[in-house]
């Protein structure tokens, strides 16, 4: 009895350690995160420019203007555009460095934006609140689930990020690629109005625009 006592007891110590690790590790990853994203954005310089990705540029009047959320709006190169040209902006990032940047774009381009300091990874979004959501360079497929059912009717989604050719020019972790196709799929219950694959030897990325019944 003992013996049977003291294997269950170390069992039940194992899966409490188990328990314990995996809390803190939950705990300790985004503020991880948050102070990565802080130092990489904590420089005058802009990491990714002040221009907004060409894509939004060269599909800009086809787009629901009105409430717009740019998600991992980083350093607000896209959503700061799409301000001036009389969208209501609002952007989420993990980085508040990143966010100031953003502000501090818009101000050197005489418009305001909104933004909010969030886990992305965890973020909720309100249903069918948004004419259109951007999200550029930021992977991940739970969250682009989400877009459908925070859109208006009418409202669209446009996203560009690496695909799977990406690897052929440069060392990246493929679960952050799309693989082909993909974003179709993602978004298979929308009406695609552009869609592309980009590769011109230097880098490889996907982008789509699409919009909800």
């Amino acid at each position: 009895m003992k013996s049977h006592s003291r294997t269950q007891l170390l069992k039940v110590l194992f899966v409490t350690g188990l328990f314990v690790f995996a809390f803190v590790s939950s705990v300790y990853a985004k503020p991880k995160d948050k102070d990565r994203w802080n130092k990489k954005y904590d420089t005058e310089v802009y990491l990714f420019g002040e221009k907004p990705i060409p894509f939004l540029v060269n599909n800009v009047d086809i787009l629901s203007k009105g409430k717009t959320l740019d998600v991992a709006m980083g350093e607000g190169r896209n959503g700061v555009y799409l301000a001036t040209q009389g969208f209501d902006v609002t952007g989420l990032d993990i980085s508040e460095k990143g966010l100031e940047k953003a502000h501090a774009l818009a101000a050197k381009n005489n418009v305001t934006i909104q933004t909010k300091v969030v886990d992305l990874e965890n973020v909720e979004l309100e249903p069918n609140s948004y004419d259109l959501i951007i999200c550029t360079y930021f992977m991940d497929r739970k969250l682009y689930k989400k877009f459908y059912e925070a859109l208006k009717p009418g409202g669209m989604v446009l996203v560009e990020t690496y695909n799977i050719d990406y690897l052929k020019y440069r060392r990246f972790n493929a679960k952050w690629a799309l693989n082909t196709n993909e974003l179709l799929d993602i978004f298979k219950g929308m009406r695609v109005l552009r869609y592309q694959d980009y590769d011109d030897a230097r880098e490889a990325y996907s982008s789509i625009i699409a919009q909800k019944p």
